[in-house]
């Protein structure tokens, strides 16, 4: 039997974002004034998870930066942000480019988000019998998760200490079904999209009542038709008041909406041996497109993951960017103020780690953190 073939689907902008803010002090730039920071960031990121999961295709989704369908039909949503950072915009562009000329297909789907590419690409996976693993900092993605879907969260310690999230991880973590997540996040809301949950409602009621009742139509049902008898029954009197409420109910269904991500976006993907977005890429071509910015150091590790192309491991003490421990790493990196950057990005280390130590992960793992922030466990 053949085995399943795996579609890594990357979130640009969560990647890159994450990379502006970890490697802001660096201001590593190219010799005519280009920010790199977060490109180099994200392209460390990107070389682990392919190398990580073994993927066979590849494809990156992005927002699009010009309009919104979502803001349009619901002008609250992200209204509390603030405009990005001129460098976050020109290194968003610049990894898109980058991509693009290496070979790798990037997606960034007219009015929508990197989201959207991200549930296109899992969906269309699924259908041509594929896996997927969805790479991303941000938990939007767990609705996602299902036999043939995973998520790869990225947090401090890097790719290789970032938790694969299968259902059976999620459940074990939240307490719900992964096919749930949308409605337990729909209640709860999401204070950095500006999104107003049900009030009153809080995580470990939202768990008790998809436990309960499957879903929260079941629970609107027993309120309008039983008086909520059940409800009260199983998560308190309170609760039925509170889900009662027509701005509680129009807050939650608004949030199932924007929540929802769309599942047809075309990706371009070929799903037949060797078609678009499918490795290894043309080494010429990620070579290149590298040098055009740079970054050089991550000719090396990028040509073997990427490329298929094996290259020595480094010479005792050089900088790195490939994860600690692997002996097919890249050559040494242009300097050692430019090396420094991916030791902080992609495993939350000190620039001045020593070569080949393990990932600083411990912090990640023990801390008592709150469990929902990008730079924890989960």
């Amino acid at each position: 039997m053949t085995a399943t073939r795996t579609l890594l689907a990357v979130d640009g902008n969560s990647l890159v974002h994450r990379s502006f803010h970890a490697l802001l002090g660096t201001q590593l730039a190219t010799r005519d004034g280009r920010p790199t920071w977060a490109v180099k960031g994200f392209v460390s990121q990107l070389l682990g998870a392919v190398d990580r999961v073994g993927a066979d295709a590849l494809v990156v989704g992005f927002d699009d930066h010009t309009t919104s369908a979502r803001k349009a039909a619901h002008p609250h949503y992200k209204a509390t942000r603030g405009p990005k950072a001129p460098e976050l915009v020109h290194q968003l562009q610049l990894t898109a480019d980058l991509l693009r000329d290496a070979g790798v297909e990037v997606v960034v789907p007219e009015g929508l988000e990197a989201d959207d590419v991200l549930a296109s690409a899992a969906a269309q996976a699924r259908a041509a019998g594929w896996s997927t693993v969805v790479v991303t900092s941000d938990r939007d993605s767990f609705g996602l998760i299902d036999p043939s879907t995973s998520v790869l969260r990225v947090i401090n310690g890097g790719i290789e200490a970032s938790p694969l999230l299968t259902p059976e991880r999620l459940t074990m973590m939240i307490g719900i079904q992964p096919g749930q997540y949308r409605q337990y996040a729909a209640m709860r809301g999401d204070t950095s999209d500006n999104l107003t949950g049900v009030r009153g409602i809080g995580e470990k009621t939202a768990t008790k009542l998809l436990n309960a009742f499957g879903s929260v139509e079941a629970a609107l049902a027993d309120i309008d038709t039983n008086a909520g008898a059940r409800v009260a029954a199983e998560v308190g009197k309170a609760v039925v008041g509170k889900l009662a409420s027509p701005e509680a109910r129009a807050a939650f269904w608004g949030n199932v909406e924007i929540m929802t991500m769309r599942t047809d976006i075309p990706l371009g993907l070929g799903w037949e041996p060797a078609g678009v977005g499918h490795l290894p890429l043309d080494h010429g071509k990620v070579t290149a497109a590298l040098a055009a910015l740079e970054l050089t150091s991550l000719v090396g590790y990028a040509g073997r993951v990427l490329c298929g192309v094996d290259e020595p491991a480094p010479r005792r003490g050089a900088s790195s960017w490939a994860p600690a421990a692997r002996e097919s790493a890249p050559q040494p990196a242009e300097s050692a103020s430019d090396a420094a950057p991916h030791d902080a990005a992609s495993r939350g280390a000190s620039s001045d780690e020593a070569p080949g130590a393990a990932p600083l992960v411990a912090a990640a793992v023990t801390d008592p953190v709150d469990p929902w922030t990008a730079d924890t466990l989960f």
